[in-house]
C-alpha cells in the first residue's frame, strides 16, 4: 500500500507543479504517475508498477501533448478594423475594374477596384480583398 501512496502523491505533486511550467510535461507525468497508483493500489507488482509509468508517460507526452499545445495556441495577432477585412470574399453590387466599383463585404457596401488592372468584375461574381486602400476596396477575382 505504501508504493501506491507514494505513486499518488508523485502525482499529485506532479500535476500541481504543472502551474508553474505551463508546458504539459508535468502534468502527462502525473497523470503517469497516478495510474501507477492505481496498478499498484491492485497488488501489481513495483517493476510492473514502473513500467505503467514510463509507457503512460510516455505515450501522453509524445501523442497527446502535441495535440493538446496545438489546441491551445493563441494567435499572437490579432486584427482589427480594414486589417480584419484584408483575404475576406465580397460580392460584386456593381462592376468593378480598375477606375472603381462597389462590393459588399460582410453587409456593408464598399467602394472598390481591381487589384489587377486587366479584370472587369460584373455584379454577383464572389471576389477576394487584397487590401484596403483609405475608403476602397482593392479586391481580386480568380481567373
Amino acid at each position: 500500500m505504501v508504493p501506491a501512496l507514494l505513486w499518488l502523491i508523485a502525482g499529485v505533486v506532479l500535476i500541481a507543479a504543472e502551474v508553474l511550467s505551463g508546458d504539459f510535461v508535468l502534468v502527462m507525468l502525473g497523470a503517469g504517475a497516478l495510474a501507477a497508483a492505481g496498478a499498484s493500489a491492485l497488488g501489481v507488482p513495483l517493476g510492473l508498477d514502473a513500467a505503467v509509468f514510463a509507457a503512460l508517460s510516455l505515450g501522453l507526452i509524445f501523442l497527446a501533448r502535441p495535440a493538446l499545445k496545438r489546441r491551445m495556441r493563441v494567435e499572437r495577432e490579432l486584427k482589427t478594423n480594414v486589417d480584419a477585412l484584408v483575404g475576406r470574399k465580397a460580392v460584386v453590387e456593381s462592376t468593378v475594374d480598375a477606375h472603381g466599383g462597389r462590393v459588399r463585404i460582410g453587409g456593408e457596401l464598399w467602394s472598390a477596384r481591381a487589384f489587377d488592372e486587366t479584370q472587369v468584375m460584373h455584379s454577383g461574381q464572389t471576389v477576394t480583398v487584397m487590401e484596403i486602400s483609405g475608403a476602397t476596396a482593392v479586391v481580386w477575382a480568380e481567373p
